[in-house]
């Protein structure tokens, strides 16, 4: 290996490897460190064949330009300075980095004590100091060259009030369909069959878990399990090796173009507010050894992490380098990777000032400001584990925000709970108490039933106990509350009665997410009954457990769901931007909302404070202030019934009208029909008639 490699002066932007056509610019920022280091690895990523060290420095970049460096080079970075953990400084010129702004990585960390600043066993435990050479474990950063023929490439631009999400795992959504080939990555989510499924089922856009290169922590792998899930960043520019194969991050380039010629948008799930290196026993990976004082966000006392994120540690945002890495980021996967929009794992962690939640913090101010991330979808997961965490509706427009208590509403209102008819009124029309204000619109409720984490649909009605076994930690993981129903057999049944009983249940709920106001998002699977056999945290299951099952597949519960989205699609009272409050319209002077009650009056105060209530009928319109070239259909009455047998009695439709049975739970595939009369339901069931004149 030589260190006397001098590099060109370079220059300080754009951060990272960047490769000009002649050589490569490499560009490094780090506050405290006192010297930085790109070091050159063989092409087999065993020998380190060069340390330079970047002698150029403006303010707290480092740079310096190697003439010949081409893409397909290996590196990493190592950093000089203190090793004073109770100041706050990681240094450790010994051990290799990746560089955060990588654009390639060959792997992933290999679990050796050498990967480790200090010296695991030791009795000063992460105040001693380790002298061995990480290199030999570490994933090594490639050089790259981003650029990809696109050609006529656009964003299907889909407005938020007709998208419909349908949230994946990359891996666990190809690894057992049949033609999505190879198997497990992008290439996989690109073919033929992938993309037939989508668009058959009518979804709008794909919901990724992360790709964003992540580490298997060591506590799975020394189980012999995995990350599955990715929520343990370790690179926010590059992709997963693991989904990756031969022609490198060009097939997730190719993967989004043929979902948008498919019409279908493509959302990153990203993890921004902490990073795989752990607390202060952690590995030194890559943030941890350039800058820990800057990277994170310290504890008073500067040896431990503040941990609002409950995985070790949370990104210093506030820091103007951190959160330029965050943008960075950001729009480098909006412009070379075309991708259409965001979901934030943890955000109210990126909205955390020295005071607490801000809505106005930096980091909102910032992306609502910047020329290309306002352009794309932004959505929120609305809280984190720190104090004052649980933060829905508190979200600046234009983010729209996951719904947890639209989930948690609609699984009790369904599973019989008492007193529950108030509230799913309010979810299914958007949640106006969450949203209605500061110019929100309805669609800034994502509502889900489900999602990656927690029991899927089908075991919502299979399993009252969660089955994490397999998951090594004593079935203590995973949510307890889950507001599930089993029928009365724990799991799979031979019962044809309870069997029937679970299929009406998720047709129920389905309905009632397709039919609400808001931003509907379908867990994977959700649509056909794949099952995790109870397992609500399947997080560390890259197996049978996490994939979808494709070949158990229920299909008459999937012609169903495809049956509700092209409902949705086709009646745009279901997807307004604008809040119902039964306001009077200009058009015509009715109310935009009639609740009524199932001997056709209309419900009063008292109605709605009956515990035993089961049944709410709900009269749609085009909400009042809609313009009149916008009123595109008359009138839809739902009705959702969780009780026993009952009678309905419609509104008396006006002359020339009728009402016409489009959805019915109980016969899922029926044709449209008129009502004549009363409507009988012999139990639970959700209903849906259109107002269509004669």
């Amino acid at each position: 290996m030589t260190d006397t490699f001098p590099p060109a002066p370079g220059r300080a932007a754009p951060l990272g490897a960047t490769f000009d056509g002649d050589g490569t610019n490499f560009a490094v920022f780090s506050q405290n460190a006192t010297a930085l280091y790109v070091c050159l690895f063989s092409e087999d990523g065993s020998t380190e064949t060069a340390r330079i060290r970047l002698a150029e420095r403006d303010g707290d970049v480092w740079h310096g330009y190697l003439p010949g460096i081409r893409p397909g080079q290996l590196y990493g970075l190592r950093a000089d300075g203190s090793y004073a953990p109770e100041e706050g400084h990681r240094f450790n010129v010994h051990k290799l980095l990746i560089d955060p702004y990588a654009k390639r990585l060959t792997g992933h960390p290999e679990w050796d004590d050498a990967v480790y600043g200090f010296e695991v066993g030791h009795a000063d435990e992460d105040l001693s100091f380790d002298t061995r050479d990480s290199a030999p474990f570490m994933p090594k950063c490639v050089v790259t060259d981003p650029s990809f023929a696109w050609g006529e490439d656009v964003s299907p631009e889909i407005p938020f009030e007709e998208t419909i999400i349908y949230e994946a795992h990359l891996k666990g959504v190809t690894q057992t369909l049949e033609g999505a080939e190879p198997k497990g990555g992008f290439l996989a989510l690109a073919s033929d069959a992938m993309i037939g499924h989508l668009t058959d089922l009518g979804v709008t856009a794909v919901e990724l878990l992360p790709v964003h290169a992540f580490i298997n922590d060591r506590f799975l792998v020394d189980k012999g399990l995995t990350n599955y899930w990715g929520y343990q960043s370790i690179g926010f520019f590059a992709p997963d090796p693991r989904y990756l194969g031969e022609t490198g991050i060009a097939e997730a380039q190719h993967a989004v173009a043929r979902l948008h010629a498919a019409g279908i948008e493509v959302f990153l799930d990203v993890v921004y507010n902490h990073s795989g290196e752990g607390d202060h026993t952690g590995p030194t990976l890559a943030f941890r050894g350039l800058d820990n004082a800057a990277y994170y966000r310290l504890a008073e006392d500067r040896r431990y992490y503040i941990n609002d994120t409950g995985t070790g540690n949370t990104l210093n945002i506030e820091h103007p380098m951190v959160m330029r890495m965050v943008m960075d980021s950001l729009r480098y996967w909006v412009e070379t990777f075309h991708v259409d929009g965001f979901r934030f794992d943890l955000c109210a962690t990126l909205g955390r000032t020295e005071t607490g939640f801000d809505p106005h913090a930096a980091f909102f101010d910032a992306v609502r400001q910047d020329p290309v991330l306002s352009t794309v979808k932004l959505i929120a997961e609305p809280w984190d584990i720190g104090p004052g965490g649980y933060q829905l509706g508190a979200f600046p427009p234009p983010f729209a925000e996951w719904n947890d208590r639209y989930r948690d509403g609609v699984r009790r209102f369904w599973r019989g709970d008492a007193g529950m008819a108030a509230d799913i009124a309010g979810r299914i029309l958007g949640s106006a108490d969450e949203f209605d204000h500061s110019g929100r619109p309805a669609t800034a409720s994502v509502n889900l039933l489900t999602a990656h984490d927690g029991y899927t649909l089908a075991d919502v009605t299979s399993y009252v106990k969660r089955h994490n076994h397999a998951n090594g930690e004593n079935n203590r993981d995973g949510h307890g509350e889950n507001y599930s129903d089993n029928f009365g057999t724990e799991g799979p049944s031979d019962d044809l009665e309870i069997n029937a009983a679970r299929a009406l249940r998720r047709r129920n709920m389905l309905a009632t997410l397709f039919l609400s106001q808001g931003t509907p998002m379908l867990l994977a699977g959700d649509e056909f009954g794949n099952s995790q056999d109870g397992n609500n945290n399947a997080y560390a299951q890259d197996n049978e457990i996490g994939w979808l099952n494709w070949d158990t597949a229920d299909a008459d519960l999937h012609a169903f769901a495809k049956k509700l989205i092209a409902f949705r699609k086709a009646h745009p009272i279901l997807r307004q931007k604008r809040f119902l409050h039964s306001r009077e319209r200009l058009t015509d002077g009715l109310p935009d909302l009639f609740w009524w009650r199932e001997d056709g009056e209309e419900m009063s105060p008292e109605d709605w404070e009956a515990p035993e209530r089961k049944t709410l009928s709900a009269e749609l319109r085009m909400a009042s202030g809609t313009p009149p070239y916008a009123q595109r259909e008359e009138a839809l009455y739902l009705c959702l019934h969780a009780g026993e047998e009952t009678e309905i009695t419609l509104p008396g439709p006006p002359e020339g009208w009728r009402w016409v049975r489009h959805i019915d739970t109980r016969a899922p595939l029926a044709d449209p029909a008129p009502q004549e009369g009363a409507c009988r339901l012999s139990g639970p069931g959700v209903l849906v008639f259109v107002l269509e004149s004669l």
